[in-house]
């Protein structure tokens, strides 16, 4: 049973190492991330799942101690998922959004529970993502998740994707959704739409959704922002 979740996004520039010079304009973004993720140790989770976004080489488990790096991004600095747990398969690496997530759990020294991996790719559709949630939730009695996901690319003429005037309500839906543990919300997030408008967040929220079908958790939105012309969402269910 799901019994808390964090959602965070995933861009890699909340690596300090990978920001460089510029790490000190989100620091309020990784103050947040943090807290997120002290409500998933505080919850007492038997089983941590963390859920990203991932091209095709990433998709599908990664296990504890799984190996990423952040060197295609332009940082020589290496990350594992969770505490290591034997040798990691050197050939599976973890897709970015884990790579990020597992940085956070180094920084906020997770202990609470063995983590797993999941990264999942755009193409699934909402009923999936949502089946997919409901196995992971009946995987153990506590379940927590840490789901990594980015909303729109489209909020600023500087934004990956250009300025897109659909960005700011699609944004504003999600944030809503978050803050109010509106499952059904979610899973109306329309696919198209958040494709056109590069929210690589969209499936990761579809499997919290699915996840959290039945359980009875109150959300809290911690930061909702556009830096650099990309939605930040970073909430909390518990």
């Amino acid at each position: 049973m799901l019994v808390a979740a964090a959602v965070c996004p995933c861009p890699p520039l909340l690596v300090p190492e990978v920001a460089a010079g510029a790490a000190a304009e989100l620091d309020g973004l990784r103050a947040a991330c943090y807290d997120a993720v002290a409500v998933l140790a505080a919850a007492r989770p038997d089983r941590l799942v963390v859920i990203g976004p991932a091209e095709q080489a990433g998709r599908g488990p990664h296990p504890q101690g799984a190996p990423g790096s952040f060197r295609e991004v332009g940082a020589d600095r290496a990350v594992r998922l969770g505490p290591a747990d034997g040798p990691p398969a050197p050939e599976r690496v973890l897709p970015l959004s884990l790579a990020v997530a597992g940085w956070l759990l180094e920084r906020t020294r997770w202990a609470a529970a063995p983590v797993e991996g999941l990264g999942v790719g755009e193409p699934l559709s909402a009923d999936r993502c949502a089946q997919v949630g409901r196995e992971i939730a009946t995987g153990a009695e506590r379940v927590a998740l840490l789901v990594m996901g980015d909303g729109s690319a489209c909020r600023s003429v500087r934004a990956p994707g250009y300025l897109d005037e659909r960005a700011t309500g699609f944004d504003a839906g999600v944030a809503r959704a978050l803050a109010e543990v509106d499952t059904e919300a979610l899973m109306a997030v329309d696919e198209a739409l958040a494709h056109e408008l590069k929210a690589a967040g969209r499936a990761p929220w579809q499997v919290l959704a699915g996840a959290a079908e039945g359980a009875d958790l109150d959300g809290e939105l911690l930061y909702d922002d556009a830096p650099y012309g990309v939605g930040y969402h970073v909430a909390t269910w518990s």
